[in-house]
């Protein structure tokens, strides 16, 4: 229901929509095997695909009027598994599924799909954390100071939007992880543990 007001609030103040950006998330900060419950896991999940599942259905008949663009912003734990972040990971994954599968059927249409593969960004989405026990963890596990800007990467995105660009994997770290993972796949693997060690 909040999807569909916020879609139908838009289309009554400025008649059109072109742009859909699906950019609202939750996340974690846990070993599965020390969850004390599962809760979070609907939540994220809720949040991180169905949120864009349901902003984008509601959109969809407005944005082929204008063949406008969808814009799905995943996570480099979309690509790559990583860990304290089991459930967080399977959301972007399951996002990146569905809006590959939705752009094959939106072929012809003139609407087009980018996906966006952040790597860590300062934001304050660790700060609302879930933690082991499902409560707000209120602390960044991330040296925030050190990783991309939010506005840098709203700039990239931006850019990406302007040029209907397909995917953007936005860290080199995260190109030539894709690369790796097909010939030395557990070394993504450790290169993946140690990135969230080092908290960058």
């Amino acid at each position: 229901a909040d999807c569909k007001a916020l879609v139908e609030r838009t289309v009554a103040e400025y008649g059109r929509i072109d742009t859909l950006v699906n950019n609202a998330g939750r996340t974690m900060w846990a070993r599965f095997d020390e969850l004390q419950t599962l809760e979070p896991l609907h939540t994220i999940m809720q949040v991180n695909y169905f949120g864009s599942v349901y902003c984008t259905h509601y959109a969809l008949p407005y944005l082929k009027q204008t063949k406008g663009r969808i814009v799905a912003v995943s996570s480099m734990t979309g690509k790559t598994g990583v860990p304290m972040r089991t459930g967080y990971s399977a959301s972007k994954h399951a996002l990146v599924g569905f809006f590959e599968a939705l752009r094959v059927e939106l072929q012809g249409s003139g609407v087009t799909v980018s996906l966006i593969f952040p790597d860590f960004v300062a934001t304050e989405t660790r700060y609302q954390a879930f933690g082991a026990d499902g409560a707000v963890v209120g602390e960044s596990h991330v040296r925030e100071a050190e990783i991309m800007s939010a506005q840098a990467c709203a700039r990239i995105m931006l850019k990406d939007m302007a040029q209907r660009k397909r995917q953007d994997l936005m860290s080199l770290r995260g190109k030539l992880g894709q690369w790796v993972k097909l010939v030395a796949p557990g070394m993504v693997d450790n290169i993946a543990r140690r990135a969230i060690e080092k908290g960058k």
